[in-house]
């Protein structure tokens, strides 16, 4: 039930490349004819067949109790016409097989995809705002809720595998397992 939940309100943060640097890329408008370098998307598509392609969503408000994250590949997310959106996000935490704690003593979690992760701590979570000609490269193993936005739809373009959301998708529900749901502060 909702009412004995506990809303954590998040102010959003407006990503640029520094402020965005620990969960992966912000990708701006360059000139044409310039050479590839570290301002452009570092991607990691090496395990299977890239998948670039547009996705219509709807009816995704300003709110969040799951978190994502594909442990095998980046991610690039972008919405068409640079309107403004919302992500939530908490930074990787997959661990070597062999790690049993991190250094606040949580326990591993082996995930039904294969990998090993610690699940991301709540006062971890941050929300960042996305507005105009650009768009986010996430790091392997960042963790992700939405895209969100105001509107009653939207539409994003999104790069990663073919078959990402099938044999590489984990989710950390907070609503299940801390009994929080998370809300964009504007």
């Amino acid at each position: 039930m909702e009412s004995e939940l506990t809303v954590i309100k998040l102010k959003p943060i407006e990503a640029t490349p520094e402020s965005f640097k620990e969960f992966g890329q912000v990708i701006e408008a360059s000139p044409d004819g310039e050479e590839f370098g570290p301002t452009d998307a570092q991607l990691d598509l090496s395990k299977g067949i890239p998948r670039f392609y547009i996705m219509n969503l709807q009816n995704r408000p300003l709110k969040f109790s799951t978190i994502t994250h594909h442990a095998s590949v980046t991610q690039c997310l972008g919405s068409i016409g640079g309107h403004v959106w919302y992500l939530g996000i908490a930074k990787p935490s997959l661990v070597d097989s062999e790690e049993v704690k991190n250094e606040k003593g949580k326990i591993a979690v082996q995930s039904r995809c294969g990998h090993f992760y610690v699940p991301p701590a709540i006062d971890n979570v941050h929300v960042f705002r996305i507005a105009g000609p650009k768009f986010i490269k996430l790091n392997r193993g960042t963790w992700h809720a939405g895209p969100l936005f105001k509107a009653d739809a939207m539409d994003f373009y999104n790069l990663e595998l073919s078959n990402t959301n099938v044999v590489d998708h984990t989710t950390h529900v907070f609503k299940k397992e801390n009994g929080v749901i998370f809300s964009i502060d504007e």
